[in-house]
């Protein structure tokens, strides 16, 4: 591999994609965002009728699917996720994806085959990578690490932003609740569970604005140090 990765993991809701998109911009680096990936596959997994407990059938569908991101000036929202030639930025988002791609990511195999087409997204670019695994799995030998973490309060009150921009309305509490019950999940599998990396900058977001901790990550970048000293 060349080029340099910047890792970003971190809790849904954290902050993470909107950190990790405002800081590639500002680097001018490619953006790769690997839960888009594992939600594009639960996604076409659900659209072609495929039972979310075959693995077999799973794993077959993730190595033959191509994924690919761009940024389109003037699009809402600019990033795109592309699955197979399709637009699937909005799809991917849906919540029916998001109830089940805990479950699809828990496969050993599927995961094993996006781990590689991660890799070969990254390779010989500069890129910030973002998801739940990419500092302790993707790329465990990433010079820059970053964990980006805020209480669930908070992160709960961001996603019940996000789904009335969609149009949806919900407490508060019940997303928290669904935002533990996600983590619970997803640390306790048994491929890649989702931890921090022991040599990660962590940054609790909370109270801070995106710009904020933009600036704070610039500063590690430049300082030159993984722990910004």
């Amino acid at each position: 591999m060349s080029g340099d990765v910047i890792a970003i993991d971190g809790p849904a809701g954290s902050g993470k994609s909107t950190v990790a998109r405002a800081l590639s911009r500002r680097l001018g680096y490619t953006y790769i965002d690997t839960g888009a990936m594992y939600r594009g596959m639960t996604w076409l997994a659900m659209h072609k009728g495929i039972d979310l407990h075959d693995e077999k059938a799973l794993t077959l569908a993730a190595r033959e699917a191509e994924f690919s991101f761009r940024y389109e000036e003037g699009e809402d929202p600019p990033f795109r996720v592309m699955v197979n030639g399709m637009d699937l930025t909005r799809e991917v988002r849906g919540r029916e994806v998001t109830a089940r791609v805990s479950q699809v990511s828990a496969n050993p195999s599927l995961r094993k085959e996006l781990v590689k087409k991660q890799r070969e997204l990254a390779s010989g670019k500069n890129v910030v990578m973002e998801g739940r695994d990419i500092g302790t799995m993707v790329f465990p030998q990433a010079r820059h690490k970053f964990f980006i973490t805020a209480t669930v309060e908070e992160r709960a009150r961001r996603r019940c932003l996000d789904l009335a921009d969609e149009g949806y309305e919900v407490r508060e509490e019940m997303v928290g609740r669904e935002l533990m019950k996600r983590d619970l999940l997803d640390s306790s599998r048994s491929a890649s569970p989702f931890k921090q990396a022991p040599d990660a900058v962590v940054i609790d977001t909370t109270g801070m604005s995106v710009e904020d901790v933009v600036n704070h990550i610039m500063r590690v970048l430049q300082a030159g140090k993984p722990d910004g000293g």
